[in-house]
Order: structure tokens, then sequence, then C-alpha cells
């Protein structure tokens, strides 16, 4: 049996190493440390924001900036549907209520239903606009639906380090946004995640809560509550080895779109994600969907047959408003997000496969078009 093809798995070098060795022979391996200080800086230099913090998670650190702009008990938020659970949770965690708007046709966040969720739900505080899959959500259009509202946004780019809108990196328009560093992310630290933000006075703050907000006295001071949430001096080496190499990572996670494209558009019933035309996406995953009355089969056939050949392939996400623990919660949908997660795939997208690995995966899936021709 071959070798089998993961989803997304981390791409690790002998630089990742050398600054992680380095690190451990520091002593420094607290949540504090001379890599956290390098790591944030050069994160922030290359979203093009003067702030940014590093943190255990994605998940926290949507945490943090809820908490930081007053989201909480009884406030809504607006936050996509086709996402993963971290995007939504947090909401919740802080007694506040999600609600949930469908994807346009670039699968994100559609601003002409966020504004009329607006209309809906006078009591919307934030919104929460994901770039799903490594591309880029119309921030334009939903900057000029909040920003007359007052309403802050904050940018979940957790699958989009690297993309960017209109020639400027996700992440720097909102009030906030936030990065996850998690294993099967483009670059990683193993678990992790940054928020960035314009603002000195969040991002201190944000600092602040993630370290049990301890005041500035020789004791331990506690005005507010906050969390253990900052990242160690050891993942952010990991993490600063892995930045340096993002445009490289994000070129070769293209070329496994283009290649899938190149061999796999020609199927009936078979297409891929779109690219907005405005921005660059990093096809974090490489996702498609399979119209089964114009294939002949469905995704879950594709999806077992390339599990049977060791290939790893999963259903895009399953949208929020769908889960059984968040669907008494309220929607502005069209029908595309829950579409999508009908008919979705995602394919194997990692920095480091090779031409073999796409040329394997690639047969698989021709193979169950052959065999559905022959049935028919």
């Amino acid at each position: 049996m071959p070798q089998p093809i993961l989803l997304s798995p981390p791409h690790i070098g002998p630089e990742e190493t050398e600054l992680v060795v380095q690190a451990m022979q520091s002593n420094w391996i607290a949540p504090v440390g001379p890599f956290v200080d390098r790591f944030e800086a050069e994160f922030g230099r290359v979203v093009g924001v003067p702030h940014a913090v590093a943190v255990c998670s994605g998940t926290a650190a949507l945490q943090l900036a809820l908490h930081v702009l007053g989201i909480g008990q009884g406030d809504e938020v607006a936050v996509s549907t086709l996402t993963f659970v971290g995007s939504v949770s947090p909401i919740v965690h802080r007694g506040a209520v999600p609600v949930f708007i469908d994807s346009d046709s670039t699968w994100n966040m559609d601003p002409d239903l966020l504004e009329e969720a607006l209309r809906r739900h006078p009591r919307i505080k934030a919104v929460v606009v994901v770039h799903l899959y490594g591309q880029s959500a119309d921030l334009d259009a939903i900057r000029a639906v909040c920003e007359p509202r007052g309403i802050p946004i904050i940018e979940d780019a957790a699958e989009a380090a690297g993309a960017t809108y209109k020639g400027r990196h996700v992440g720097a328009d909102g009030a906030i946004g936030y990065f996850s560093f998690n294993g099967n992310k483009i670059i990683t630290t193993s678990n992790g995640g940054m928020i960035v933000t314009g603002s000195a006075d969040i991002a201190n703050h944000v600092r602040k809560l993630a370290t049990h907000a301890r005041e500035p006295a020789s004791y331990y001071e506690h005005i507010e509550l906050g969390y253990n949430f900052r990242l160690s001096n050891l993942l952010a080496a990991l993490g600063l080895a892995q930045l340096r190499r993002l445009p490289q990572r994000i070129e070769q996670r293209r070329r496994n779109f283009a290649y899938y494209n190149e061999h796999l558009s020609n199927l009936s019933g078979v297409r891929f994600m779109p690219e907005s035309p405005l921005g660059t996406c990093t096809r974090w995953l490489t996702t498609l969907t399979i119209d089964p009355h114009v294939a002949g089969v469905d995704r879950e056939v594709v999806r077992q047959a390339l599990t049977a050949a060791g290939i790893e392939a999963r259903p895009v996400w399953k949208p929020m408003h769908l889960q059984p623990a968040l669907r008494h919660f309220p929607t502005v949908l069209s029908g595309t997000s829950d579409r999508l997660f009908a008919h979705g795939l995602c394919l194997p997208s990692g920095s480091a496969l090779t031409t073999d690995d796409l040329d394997r995966v690639v047969t698989a899936v021709q193979h169950v078009w052959a065999a559905s021709v022959v049935k028919k």
C-alpha cells in the first residue's frame, strides 16, 4: 500500500529545527521571550499593521477580540455560516448570539445578506467576516454596510495567511484581524494564532487579557479577569521560520490548484471554487463541487474512492446553521452554503505534495468518472 496522502500536513524544514533549538538552548520556554517579540514584529510587517499579538490559537484570538470590543451577554454578532466552528463558539461563550449569514458566489459572506441581517437585527454589535479556504471576502462592500452603522469588523483570516484583497493583506482592514497557525494551516506553530490591529489601545488590552489581565505590580493584581492565551517562545520560533517562507508556501499551494484544475475541470459536473477578481487566493485548500445530476456520481462516492486509495479528502465545512448545537440561532440564508456542503469536496493541498502525489489524486478521481461511464 503506498504512503497515505494527507489533506494538509505541516511542511517543516531545517530552518524550523534551527530556530526551535535556539529557543530551547536559550531556556526561554514560557509564553514570553525574544522569539515571541520577533514573530509578532515580522508578522505585523507582512500584514501591514503596526500591532500584532501572538496567542495560543485562532479561537483564543476571536475570544479576545470579542472581549476587547465589549461583546457580551445578549449582543448579536453576524458571522459567516460556511466556516469552521471556531469562528462561532467564542461568540456563544461570550453570551452573545450568532446571526448566520450565507455565502455569495465566492463562497464568502454575502454583503447583501449582511445588510438584510443588520436591518432585521438591530442588536448586532460586530461582524465576523471569514476569509474562507484562503480567499478574501469582499471587504469594501461589507465595510460599506457596517461603517454607517458604527459596527466593527473582525476579520477571521484563520485560513488565509498571505491572501490579499485589492493589493492589501487580509486582516488589516478590520478593527481586528486574526490568524490561525494550527498544524493544518499554510504556516504552522503546531497550535497558535495571531491578532493584528491598527490600534495600540486594542493591542495593549489584548496582550494584557491574554496574560490573565495582570496589572503592572510586583505582586499579582487583577482589576479584570483575563485568560491564559499567550503563545510560547518555543512555538514562536517555529512560526518565525515558517513565516519567512510564506510566499513559497502560497506558490506551492496555488500550483496544486493549477494541476487539479488542468486535469479535473473537464470532468462532467465538476466546478472548482472560483477565485475572486478582487484579490489573490492562497488556495490553502483546493475545493470543488460535484453536481451529481450532471456527473452521475456524488461527492461521497468520490470521497470514499479517494479514501480507499489512501488519499484523505473531506467535505467542505458543514454550515453552522446546520450544526445541532447551533441550529436554534437566527439566520439570513440563500441556500448557497447548503448546496456547497452537499456537493463540496476538499482535495489534498499540502505544500510538500509532489507531482506524483498530485497525479495519484487525479487518477483516483478520474477512475470514478470512468467507472460511472461504464455503468451507464
